[in-house]
C-alpha cells in the first residue's frame, strides 16, 4: 500500500512538473526557435550522459529501426516547435487546451498505424472536443483571440497525436530509453536545421541571458530527462494505463500555474474555462472508456480460458 502511494505520489510531483513546461515558455524570453533547440540538446546530452552512468544499451539493433527512431524525433522536434510559437503568440492556457485535442487525432490516427478497428466513442468524444475548441475560438478571451495561435497550437497537438501512435508501435520492439536518446538526438539535428535556414546557427543567435540558461537547464533536464526516466520507472510498478490516465492532469496543473504565476485569468473569461473543461472532461471520458473496454475484453479472454 505504501509503496503504491509513495509512486502515485511521485508520478503527480513528476506531472506537476510537466505543467511548468507551458508556462517556462513564457517566462524564457528566447524565442520559440532558439528555446526548442536548447531543449532538444540540453535533453539529448543530458539522457546521453545519464544512460551511459547507469550503464544501459544504447544502440537500436536495427537500420531500419533506428531510421524510424530518428524520422519520429524530427516530429517531436516539430510538435514543441509549434507548442512554443503558441504560447508566444497567446497564452500558456490556450496552448496547453489546444494540445488537449490531441486525443480527437488518435481516434483516427491509432485505428491506421496500430492495425485495430476505429472506436465510435473515440469519434463521439472528438466532436465533443471540437465544440469546445468552437467556444474557446469565438467566446474564450476578454480580448479578440489570436487565430494564429490556435493554428499553431491545434497542429502541435496533431504531431503530437503522430508522435505518441508511432512510438507506442515502436516502443513493442525497442526500449523506451533508446527511443527517446535516438528522437532527441534527430530533433537536436532537425533544430540546428531550422535555425540555420531561418535565423542562422551562430553565436550571436543562440546567446541567452543567464535566466533563459537556467530556465532551460530545468526545462531540458529536469522536465525532458529526469522526468522520462523517473516516469518509465514508475510505470514497471503502476502500469502503462494509471500513468497515461493520471497525465491528464497535466492540462489542469498547467491552467492553475499560468493562473497563479502568469495571472492569465485575467484575460480569460468563464467561456474559456468552460471550453477547457469540456476538452478535458472528453479526455477522461476516453481514458474510462478504454479503461472499460480493456476490462471487457479480459473478462471475455479469461472466460474462453
Amino acid at each position: 500500500m505504501w509503496s503504491k502511494f509513495k509512486h502515485q505520489t511521485t508520478l503527480h510531483v513528476i506531472i506537476f512538473i510537466w505543467g511548468f513546461t507551458a508556462i517556462l515558455g513564457k517566462f524564457i524570453e528566447a524565442d520559440a526557435f532558439v528555446l526548442v533547440w536548447y531543449r532538444v540538446v540540453l535533453a539529448f546530452i543530458s539522457l546521453f550522459l545519464f544512460l551511459v552512468l547507469l550503464r544501459k544499451p544504447i544502440r537500436i539493433d536495427s537500420i531500419k529501426k533506428t531510421l524510424f527512431t530518428l524520422t519520429v524525433g524530427v516530429i517531436v522536434a516539430m510538435h514543441w516547435l509549434f507548442f512554443y510559437l503558441s504560447i508566444k503568440e497567446s497564452t500558456a492556457s490556450l496552448a496547453i487546451i489546444c494540445l488537449s485535442t490531441a486525443t480527437l487525432h488518435v481516434a483516427w490516427l491509432e485505428p491506421m498505424i496500430m492495425k485495430r478497428k476505429a472506436l465510435k466513442s473515440e469519434f463521439f468524444l472528438g466532436l465533443i472536443i471540437i465544440a469546445g475548441i468552437l467556444l474557446i475560438t469565438f467566446r474564450g478571451s476578454s480580448d479578440e483571440i489570436n487565430g494564429l495561435a490556435i493554428f499553431y497550437g491545434l497542429l502541435a497537438a496533431f504531431l503530437a497525436a503522430l508522435f505518441s501512435t508511432l512510438n507506442a508501435k515502436l516502443v513493442q520492439t525497442v526500449s523506451a530509453s533508446k527511443i527517446t536518446l535516438y528522437e532527441m538526438f534527430s530533433a537536436s539535428i532537425i533544430m540546428s536545421i531550422v535555425l540555420l535556414i531561418y535565423k542562422g546557427l551562430s553565436v550571436e543567435t543562440l546567446t541567452i541571458t543567464n535566466k533563459d540558461f537556467l530556465l532551460l537547464l530545468f526545462l531540458g533536464i529536469i522536465c525532458t530527462s529526469v522526468a522520462f526516466l523517473v516516469t518509465v520507472e514508475i510505470t514497471k510498478f503502476l502500469g502503462a494505463f494509471t500513468v497515461s490516465l493520471s497525465i491528464n492532469m497535466e492540462p489542469i496543473y498547467t491552467l492553475g500555474l499560468a493562473a497563479w504565476l502568469l495571472h492569465e485569468h485575467k484575460e480569460l473569461n468563464l467561456d474559456f474555462y468552460l471550453g477547457a473543461t469540456i476538452i478535458v472532461g472528453a479526455v477522461f471520458a476516453n481514458a474510462f472508456l478504454k479503461a472499460r473496454i480493456r476490462k471487457r475484453k479480459n473478462s471475455v479472454r479469461q472466460s474462453a480460458v
